[in-house]
C-alpha cells in the first residue's frame, strides 16, 4: 500500500495567540497531503490528473480528527497519507502527523470522485473511480466496488 509522506515546517501565522497550531490549519496541510498522495501514485500534479480523468475535483464530504499533542512555531513535521478504501465513487484517507516520531493528530477523509452534471454546468456528481488510477495505490487497499458512496 502506498504511504506518501510530506515534510512541514510550522510557520508563524499557522499558529493562535496561544503559540500553537489553530486547528483548521491542520485541515489545510491535510488537504495538500491528500493532493500530493495522488501527485505520487499518479504520477500526475492535481491539475494534470483532473484533466487527465475528465473530472472536477475530489472534495472532501467527511472528516474526523484526534488531536493528541500540540504543534507550535517553528516545529517539523512528518505527515503520512494513504488511502484506506475505494468505493465506487468515493474513497477514504488517512493521515498521521507527527514530531519527533510522536503522533500528534490523527485524521480521516472520506472524499468523492466528481465530474460536472451534464444537464448543470454548475453542479457536480460522483463518478466512478477509474480503476488503472485505483492500481497505482496498491493491490492491498481495499476496494468495496459495490457501495454507492
Amino acid at each position: 500500500m502506498l504511504v506518501h509522506v510530506r515534510h512541514v515546517s510550522i510557520e508563524w501565522g499557522d499558529c493562535d495567540p496561544a503559540g500553537i497550531v489553530f486547528y483548521p490549519r491542520f485541515f489545510a496541510y491535510f488537504d495538500a497531503s491528500t493532493a500530493a498522495l495522488f501527485a505520487a501514485a499518479s504520477g500526475m500534479k492535481k491539475p494534470e490528473l483532473l484533466e487527465h480523468y475528465g473530472v472536477v475535483g475530489f472534495p472532501m464530504v467527511d472528516t474526523r480528527a484526534r488531536f493528541l499533542v500540540p504543534c507550535a512555531y517553528g516545529d517539523e513535521v512528518m505527515i503520512e497519507s494513504r488511502v484506506t478504501r475505494f468505493g465506487r465513487t468515493s474513497f477514504d484517507v488517512e493521515h498521521r502527523l507527527l514530531k519527533d516520531h510522536v503522533l500528534c493528530v490523527e485524521c480521516t477523509e472520506t472524499r468523492v470522485w466528481v465530474a460536472r452534471a451534464a444537464a448543470n454546468v454548475t453542479a457536480i456528481k460522483g463518478v466512478p473511480i477509474p480503476e488503472a488510477l485505483m492500481d497505482c495505490f496498491g493491490v492491498d487497499v481495499p476496494r468495496a466496488l459495490s457501495r454507492r458512496r
